[in-house]
């Protein structure tokens, strides 16, 4: 298995994911969303996985209200790369799921 969860540091819901796998003994991979980012490939494959950026939006971050008003998924896809913290966490990847 391979394991990569895209989290923040100070989210409960992500540390509660980190503890799940240490308490089962998988190995997993922490990507920092707020330091390290995400590149363009793997936000698109888990857009595709998901089924739409509109469901990976976090509704509480105070930027969100200005993606509701853009029209093209592209613009909002490059807005989401520029600003990750966008993002609702964790992402919890293996392989391509």
């Amino acid at each position: 298995m391979n394991i990569q969860i895209f989290g923040k540091n100070k989210c409960f819901d992500t540390k509660k994911a980190e503890r799940y796998f240490k308490e089962r003994r998988v190995k997993y991979q922490f990507i920092d969303l707020p330091r390290y980012g995400i590149s363009q490939r793997e936000l698109e494959s888990i857009v595709r996985a998901v089924g739409g950026l509109d469901k990976l939006i976090d509704e509480k971050h105070p930027g969100e209200a200005g993606l509701a008003y853009l029209a093209y998924e592209e613009a909002k896809l490059r807005t989401v790369l520029d600003d990750p913290t966008l993002l609702k966490t964790p992402l919890v990847r293996n392989g391509r799921q």
